[in-house]
């Protein structure tokens, strides 16, 4: 098993977050964790990449316990978290962004990493040289993914990919995440986009409060009931 998150407590201060968390994730597979606003997502993906040490609970990633450690260990182990809000660095070029990609993890192939990142974002190469805080919303998030893509994950963490983007940028993001999963990593897809999350995971969890009030596969959550009546009004 790629990750494997146990019995997670986490939280701020005195507030709990996450209570009882747990799932896992295999090499290759694109899991989707489901959400409103407040529900714990963001809480979740900072402790899973190192940014917040859990209160009670264990993460293991690749067979090895990685709880607490520290994020820039959780990179070079090959977990890549992309935040939501992309958070590019907007003073420095596009190609630039995209290197220090590779600042921990995968320096010597940092070549053949950057042609396969324009590759799946052609958007990009014809923007190498402009200040990535010039660029489209939906081509910012295209960077911060493609910075994290730089890193060779083995599991990448996509915090709200589709958010802010409009409908048509949407079903591209959502292609180009489709793109990625066939080439390799696994990949944690945090979202609030129910129907297009479900369509391209295999399977899904859905956290509510703080806690996972829902899981399986990916086509047999579609069709749930209370996933129906919470997130599409049916």
């Amino acid at each position: 098993m790629l990750l494997e998150v146990q019995n997670l407590d986490a939280g701020y201060g005195a507030v709990p977050v996450l209570r009882g968390v747990s799932m896992q994730v295999a090499p290759g597979e694109v899991i989707a964790v489901l959400g409103s606003n407040g529900a714990g997502k963001t809480t979740l993906n900072r402790v899973l990449s190192g940014l917040m040490p859990p209160w009670a609970g264990s993460v293991r990633f690749e067979d090895t316990d990685v709880t607490g450690r520290d994020a820039s260990l959780m990179v070079e182990a090959g977990l890549v978290h992309v935040p939501e809000g992309r958070r590019v660095f907007p003073n420095l070029s596009v190609r630039e962004n995209l290197e220090l990609g590779s600042y921990r993890r995968a320096r010597a192939n940092r070549a053949r990493n950057f042609d396969r990142v324009v590759s799946i974002f052609p958007r990009l190469k014809e923007r190498l040289a402009q200040a990535a805080g010039t660029l489209s919303g939906g081509e910012q998030q295209m960077l911060a993914i493609g910075r994290g893509l730089m890193a060779e994950p083995k599991l990448l963490i996509l915090d709200e990919p589709s958010l802010g983007l409009s409908p048509l940028l949407v079903e591209e993001m959502f292609s180009l995440i489709e793109r990625i999963r066939d080439e390799g990593p696994g990949i944690l897809l945090v979202e609030q986009n129910v129907v297009q999350s479900l369509a391209i995971a295999s399977r899904a969890y859905m956290l509510e409060n703080g806690n996972i009030v829902l899981e399986g596969p990916a086509a047999v959550l579609r069709d749930d009931p209370q996933l129906k009546k919470a997130y599409l009004g049916l």
